[in-house]
């Protein structure tokens, strides 16, 4: 582990719906550098987990903290501004808007220039929005609208709207969902190459354990809202209790 501090961290938090406690006592860390694969069934509390990270819901108990400030109670738009990113499992981007001012709004936003979001927004940071349509492969596609590209391509689009913000880590809930297997790896390519090349820690949420074990340093096992694993990759392929929990699917 490393002995740099943690960018991201979660301490003993619990969310419960009710009767049902979809995330009992989770601790994790993120370290710069690193990146980190959330695994586990459905139901596991994956999403719910992101959620507390990155604000849209509040623990029962436990503690949040983003590059050692405690966050556990600010909303979502200014753990954006303390330089969390996040991508969602469904692409969340405007479909009829073009995808350079998908990405300019994200931009504005991160600025909190939203007075021109009703006014110049297609005229404002062009240049920028341009230039991380290229970094995702889209730059040729700026000019069409969100909702005529392919699945891969919404996708791509949503982690450059992610990237507008300049985050320091990045969440991806389940990037490759939905996608075919040259997409996948295109998707995976993207990603490596640009947290390689701006130094952003990743903790991300997949189902597809190739890209787990591809891609993650370290992986997180949860199951029914508890950590059950926590470890390198060949650690939690090698588990047992991974296997059981996974009714035998191969790793």
């Amino acid at each position: 582990m490393s002995l740099a501090s943690p960018v991201l961290e979660a301490k003993g938090v619990t969310k419960s719906f009710g009767a049902f406690t979809a995330v009992r006592n989770v601790s994790l860390a993120v370290y710069p550098q690193e990146v980190v694969a959330i695994i586990g069934p459905n139901g596991a509390g994956k999403t719910t987990l992101f959620d507390l990270l990155t604000g849209r819901k509040a623990p029962d108990s436990g503690e949040v903290s983003l590059f050692g400030r405690v966050v556990t109670h600010e909303p979502p738009w200014r753990r954006v501004h303390r330089g969390l990113g996040r991508s969602f499992q469904v692409s969340s981007v405007f479909p009829t808007l073009t995808a350079l001012e998908n990405v300019q709004i994200g931009i504005l936003l991160a600025r909190k220039q939203t007075f021109q979001l009703f006014g110049q927004a297609s005229l404002a940071h062009r240049a920028q929005a341009a230039a991380l349509l290229d970094q995702v492969g889209l730059r040729d596609r700026m000019d069409r609208l969100a909702g005529e590209l392919s699945y891969g391509d919404q996708r791509a689009l949503e982690l450059a709207v992610a990237l507008s913000s300049r985050p320091k880590v990045l969440l991806l809930d389940e990037p490759t969902a939905g996608m075919g297997g040259e997409e996948t790896d295109e998707c995976l390519s993207r990603v490596k190459a640009i947290a390689a090349a701006e130094s952003i820690p990743v903790l991300f949420i997949e189902h597809d354990m190739s890209v787990v074990f591809s891609f993650a340093t370290r992986v997180i096992v949860l199951v029914a809202g508890e950590v059950l694993v926590n470890g390198a990759p060949a650690v939690v392929r090698a588990d047992e209790r991974v296997r059981e929990a996974y009714f035998g699917e191969s790793f």
